[in-house]
């Protein structure tokens, strides 16, 4: 059970031309060990690629929708992943900064999803889990395309944050969020990102 997954189904309904080569939602976060998540996002944006990746995450800490503003190159887990493996205390990416900030618009973000009437702020903390991982290479692989003289496929990415779903409270306390308030919030965003992003990529 993970909101992104049900969010991503609305959206699908909503607009369906999120997916295509111009516009990726990601939802590859929820009930995946690290390295899958990862080679799986790589492979949506090597098939389609899109000149914007929005990735989708799950929080049971956050109480309303977070707007992540930057990753940090560090792995440092208090669980284990659904492969039983836990990392502590490494990068991401040998080699790579400190941190990247996310490339997408987030202020204007923020207020196309609170103008929504879904509650929402921006985050300077992804986590050090899966969800940061994530958001770390998306940015660090848009980084080296851009940056290298070869042919490449310029996009930008950033990382959303959706409470979890009531269901899930239930069982394990915590705020939450219906997957129908989530998917208005992120279709907002999306149309945001579109209308300041996607004229000037060409």
């Amino acid at each position: 059970m993970n909101p992104t997954i049900e969010i991503a189904k609305l959206l699908a309904h909503m607009n369906p031309e999120f997916g295509t080569r111009d516009y990726l939602a990601l939802d590859v976060i929820g009930g995946t060990q690290r390295q899958s998540a990862w080679h799986a996002a790589l492979e949506r944006i090597e098939a389609t690629r899109p000149d914007v990746v929005v990735a989708l995450g799950e929080s049971a800490k956050a109480d309303c929708v977070h707007i992540e503003t930057q990753a940090v190159n560090m792995r440092d887990s208090r669980i284990a992943d659904n492969a039983g493996l836990q990392i502590q205390n490494e990068v991401v990416v040998a080699g790579a900064p400190a941190l990247y900030l996310s490339t997408l618009p987030t202020q204007s973000m923020l207020h196309s999803c609170v103008s929504t009437g879904v509650p929402a702020k921006l985050s300077t903390d992804a986590g050090t889990f899966l969800c940061n991982e994530i958001m770390f290479r998306l940015l660090h692989h848009a980084h080296k395309k851009t940056t290298s003289s070869a042919s490449h496929h310029n996009f930008i990415a950033g990382f959303i944050h959706v409470p979890q779903l009531p269901e899930q409270s239930r069982l394990r306390g915590g705020p939450c969020m219906d997957s129908h308030t989530g998917a208005r919030a992120v279709h907002a965003i999306l149309n945001c990102v579109a209308a300041s992003c996607l004229p000037e990529l060409g």
